[in-house]
C-alpha cells in the first residue's frame, strides 16, 4: 500500500492563473487518474496546498481563488489537506505527522512544479526514510532562465526527473502506476 501525495495542483497554475505551467492540464488529468486509482483501491491520499500569507506574493495568495486546489483533483470529505508555505512539503507543516499517524512507508508523489516542490518534497521524503515513487507524467514544470540561457519546460522537467530517478525515487508513468 502506498500513500498518494498530490502537490500543489492549484488554480494559479492553470491558464488564466498567475503562474501558468507547461501542459498543466495533461499533468492534472494524469494526477486525477492516479487519484481515482487510489480511491478505488482504498489507498490513502494527502493533498498539499501551497499558500502565501503576503498579499503581494506572485501567486497562491491565501484566501484567493488561485490558491484553491484545482477541481480536477479536489479532495473529498475525509481526505487530508495539508497547507504548506515552502517548496519542501515537510518543512513547517504537519505532513510528516499525518504520514506517521497512518503508518505510511511508501509514497507516490505527483503535482507541480517538477523543479521546485516535487523535487524538494521527494528529496525530503527519501531523506526521512520513505520509499518514493514519482509519477513523471503527472508532474510538470515551466520555462526557466539561467544567466541568459532559456531552458524549455520539457527540458527542465526531464532534468529533474532524471536526478530524482538516479537517487531518490522510482519513476513511473501514470499507466504503470495504476496497474
Amino acid at each position: 500500500m502506498s500513500t498518494l501525495i498530490i502537490v500543489d495542483i492549484q488554480n494559479d497554475y492553470f491558464p488564466g492563473g498567475r503562474m501558468t505551467l507547461h501542459e498543466i492540464e495533461r499533468a492534472a488529468e494524469n494526477a486525477r487518474r492516479l487519484l481515482d486509482h487510489f480511491r478505488n483501491t482504498g489507498q490513502p491520499t494527502v493533498h498539499m496546498q501551497h499558500t502565501w500569507e503576503d498579499p503581494s506574493a506572485p501567486f497562491f495568495v491565501a484566501g484567493t481563488p488561485g490558491a484553491h486546489i484545482h477541481e480536477s483533483v479536489a479532495p473529498r470529505s475525509g481526505e487530508p489537506v495539508v497547507v504548506k508555505h515552502f517548496p519542501n512539503s515537510f518543512r513547517e507543516s504537519p505532513l510528516l505527522q499525518e504520514l506517521q499517524r497512518t503508518g505510511a512507508k511508501d509514497l507516490t508523489i505527483c503535482g507541480a512544479m517538477s523543479h521546485m516542490c516535487i523535487d524538494a518534497t521527494t528529496r525530503a521524503a527519501a531523506d526521512l526514510g520513505f520509499n518514493c515513487t514519482v509519477v513523471h507524467d503527472a508532474c510538470t514544470a515551466r520555462d526557466v532562465e539561467f544567466q541568459g540561457n532559456k531552458v524549455a519546460a520539457d527540458d527542465v522537467h526531464a532534468a529533474y526527473m532524471s536526478a530524482l530517478g538516479f537517487a531518490y525515487a522510482k519513476l513511473l508513468s501514470t499507466a504503470d502506476a495504476t496497474r
